[in-house]
């Protein structure tokens, strides 16, 4: 017998099994909503504010191009 869980969107009860692929969610729709929820900061771990080294929360980076802040590549 598959494990029986419930989806944590909906609460619709499922089995562990291939036919949810999508699981622990029932559906996509309900794996794409709980990931909105994270993406929005509804659903948050809880703890506290990470500072950077000068004693402030650290900004949210700045948009750059796709090779932009990454180290440079050498060829030996």
């Amino acid at each position: 017998m598959a494990r029986q869980l419930i989806c944590p969107t909906c609460s619709r009860t499922l089995e562990w099994s291939e036919a949810y692929p999508y699981r622990p969610f029932c559906s996509e729709r309900c794996r794409l909503v709980d990931l909105g929820g994270w993406l929005t900061e509804k659903h948050v771990i809880p703890g506290e504010a990470v500072e950077d080294a000068a004693g402030s929360e650290s900004p949210a980076p700045a948009d750059t191009g796709p090779d932009e802040g990454l180290p440079s590549r050498r060829s030996d």
